[in-house]
């Protein structure tokens, strides 16, 4: 027996998000697989005399479209996870040069273009690994992926500069001032990152300093590389990503920021209301 309610469920950047008709968002950050997060998530909702339909944007799309294309509206069935559950996942985007994949950011990606359909220019998608997706005529044209929040994490917590980085607070003149400097010479961002480590030993350097400097270098070599891509474009960042904005506006570029969750739920609404009208 199935009933008329759906859910829909959205991996965006850390976070598994679900909402259930009717009720309040869930979040949930874990380090185990996203399925097996959703049915704990949806414990309480699950009846065995009903099914589900649960349609979701994985981190790893079975189906992928080749760019440029319109922003993925289509739904294959995943691997059964619970006899309660019809899980349909949204398909993702591909490039081939340089190889990259769109995920389940193109929920997103989807959201942004049915709520702007005139909008020509780039979206700085935030999170982990960011993504800056160049969009006209409706279309995505291409899109690069960066790991610099991974990169951050990775650092932070396996490097030499992981004592350096302890701690709370920030410092937004250490972070423009890093920011500009690795914009302007990324190449020597490398040399670079030893002395926060260095300072600590030495001088007792503040981890709020140290953070907002490690930040801005990684942002800055990310923004030195993705120039083509927000460059005389109007630019709309979608999702948490103060950094990103900070950095866009240092530069003159006109930013507009836009809630993640409720674009990847928008565009996974358009996938299911096309599913049903097929």
């Amino acid at each position: 027996m199935r009933d008329r309610t759906w859910i829909a469920a959205a991996c965006v950047g850390e976070s598994l998000c679900v909402r259930v008709q009717g009720d309040d968002v869930q979040r949930r950050i874990g380090a185990g697989k996203p399925e097996q997060m959703l049915v704990e998530m949806l414990g309480s909702y699950l009846r065995d005399d009903v099914v589900l339909p649960v349609v979701f944007a994985g981190r790893d799309p079975l189906r992928l479209a080749k760019v440029p294309a319109v922003p993925p509206a289509t739904l294959t069935p995943l691997p059964d996870i619970d006899p309660r559950i019809v899980l349909l996942g949204l398909d993702g985007l591909a490039q081939i040069r340089p190889a990259d994949i769109l995920g389940g950011e193109a929920a997103q990606v989807a959201g942004f273009v049915a709520a702007y359909p005139e909008w020509d220019g780039v979206l700085c998608l935030t999170g982990p690994s960011s993504k800056w997706v160049h969009i006209s005529a409706g279309e995505v044209v291409s899109f690069q992926s960066f790991m610099t929040g991974e990169i951050f994490a990775a650092l932070a917590g396996q490097s030499v500069l992981r004592k350096a980085l302890e701690g709370d607070g920030w410092d937004e003149a250490a972070f423009t001032e890093a920011l500009s400097d690795a914009m302007s010479r990324p190449e020597r961002v490398a040399g670079q990152l030893f002395s926060l480590h260095a300072s600590e030993r030495l001088t007792g350097h503040d981890p709020a300093i140290a953070r907002a400097r490690l930040s801005g270098m990684l942002t800055g070599m990310e923004m030195a590389a993705a120039r083509p891509y927000w460059l005389g474009r109007d630019v709309a960042v979608i999702g948490e990503g103060a950094q990103y904005e900070a950095a866009l506006r240092a530069q003159g570029v006109p930013v507009d920021v836009h809630d993640a969750v409720a674009l990847a739920f928008r565009g996974l609404e358009l996938a299911y209301t096309a599913q049903g009208e097929r």
